[in-house]
């Protein structure tokens, strides 16, 4: 198992790959996936960037206990502008439109991070 940083790992223990936030104007990327092909990095970028630019509030990509990729938002409680069925019905455009790319990340995942052998 690989060694990662603490400040990237939610407080229920999920590792956050990527992520954004509308209200900060900022993206992130876990530099503990540096290793990750480049062109797929910055897939990651366009894809949360838009996602906030369409719906607001906060996207993030985390990896569960298994190694399953999940996409998730979040909002401020005061944000009036976001928009839950836009949020949701992206989200799954999203996952529907990148569900390979997701696969390859996941893989990625068990194997580097959480050391399975793939068979």
């Amino acid at each position: 198992m690989a060694n990662l940083s603490s400040d990237n790992i939610l407080d229920d223990g999920r590792i956050v790959l990527c992520g954004a936030s509308a209200y900060e104007e900022k993206y992130f990327f876990n530099r503990d996936f540096a290793k990750l092909p480049e062109n797929i990095q910055e897939e990651l970028h366009v894809i949360c960037v838009l996602y906030t630019q369409e719906a607001g509030g906060i996207f993030l990509m985390v990896f569960d206990e298994e190694g399953n990729l999940n996409l998730e938002t979040r909002s401020d409680e005061d944000d009036m502008l976001y928009d839950e069925v836009t949020a949701g019905l992206l989200i799954g455009e999203i996952r529907r439109k990148r569900k390979e790319l997701f696969a390859q990340i996941e893989m990625f995942y068990r194997v580097f991070i959480l050391g399975e052998t793939v068979e």
